[in-house]
């Protein structure tokens, strides 16, 4: 895959995909390169208006792009059944799900369902429309994938499932480093039940940015109304980070590249894996672990209320 770019993406006519968090940063880069293909993009943004007025910046690039903007709010699981939901009523199915948004790094708050925001947004929000949107992937003509976005920050992250919610301690970098290894063990593990589920026609896929130039960053600082640090982090940004666009190549090589069977984890394989081409690259034995990932399946089905019918979708 040396040197692959967009322009290496095979023609995605009559082909649709769900970007989670498409109105900014990868997700809006993604949802352009794959509306540039001929695919019907479905964007899923927490706001509908922001959504809209990413969807009228894709439209200036790519004229002919056929945009879906629908609400998901990831931290609001009755929202996503309602999504996912809608989706089912108007979509016979969906080829493509880009399990991209996030949130990092951010103060203590917690989501409408009283998760820890972070592992709430990040992992459940996703487990929870993934499952929902099983029927519609299952449905797909030819092969569908489930892309999931996780970030080099997984190294520093772990399951706490006596704490899971960050409540008797909570620290921002520690509870992201939990979500984004959360993501890993559950592309893993998906990828691992669709197998044993006789679905070799659905595919699970890991995949990060490295280090991207995204309102993601931002967010932390911003929240806890230090400009020194928002400012700090834009410079930080300015010399270190490859652009959004850049950024974005993992996710739409694990989501359209040809050799990809399942169970991979793309990244950036430049310096320290922070910029550069996609390639295949390992992530952490944490991330690998089966009974961990099987024991956080079962919590999330739990907290979530989700479950995952291989046998009827």
């Amino acid at each position: 895959m040396t040197g692959w770019t967009v322009e290496d993406m095979p023609p995605l006519t009559d082909r649709t995909v769900v970007v989670t968090g498409a109105n900014s940063g990868l997700g809006l880069e993604g949802s352009k390169a794959f509306a540039r293909k001929g695919a019907t993009v479905v964007m899923a943004c927490r706001s509908g208006d922001r959504g809209e007025t990413a969807a009228r910046d894709i439209r200036d690039a790519v004229p002919e792009a056929t945009l879906d903007v629908r609400e998901c709010d990831l931290a609001d699981l009755s929202n996503v059944a309602s999504f996912a939901e809608g989706l089912r009523d108007e979509y016979d199915a969906v080829d493509v799900l880009c399990n991209n948004a996030g949130v990092m790094a951010i103060p203590r708050s917690e989501t409408a369902d009283g998760f820890e925001t972070q592992f709430g947004v990040n992992h459940l929000g996703h487990f929870a429309l993934t499952g929902r949107l099983l029927p519609l992937l299952r449905a797909a003509d030819g092969e569908a994938r489930v892309v999931t976005q996780s970030s080099g920050a997984h190294e520093m992250g772990d399951i706490d499932f006596e704490d899971l919610q960050g409540e008797r301690s909570y620290g921002k970098w520690s509870a992201y480093g939990q979500s984004k290894l959360a993501n890993l063990l559950f592309a893993y593990e998906l990828q691992r039940r669709l197998g044993n589920h006789g679905w070799d026609d659905v595919l699970s896929v890991a995949c990060h940015p490295g280090y991207a130039d995204t309102d993601l960053q931002f967010r932390g600082p911003r929240e806890m109304g230090s400009t020194l640090r928002t400012a700090a982090m834009g410079l930080a940004n300015a010399v270190l980070a490859q652009s959004a666009e850049q950024g974005a190549l993992p996710m739409l090589y694990a989501a359209t590249a040809d050799d990809v069977i399942g169970g991979e984890y793309v990244g950036p394989g430049g310096l320290f894996d922070m910029r550069g081409p996609p390639e295949f690259q390992q992530s952490n034995a944490a991330s690998r672990d089966e009974a961990t990932a099987e024991r956080l399946w079962a919590v999330s089905t739990d907290l979530t209320g989700v479950e995952y019918d291989f046998e009827r979708a």
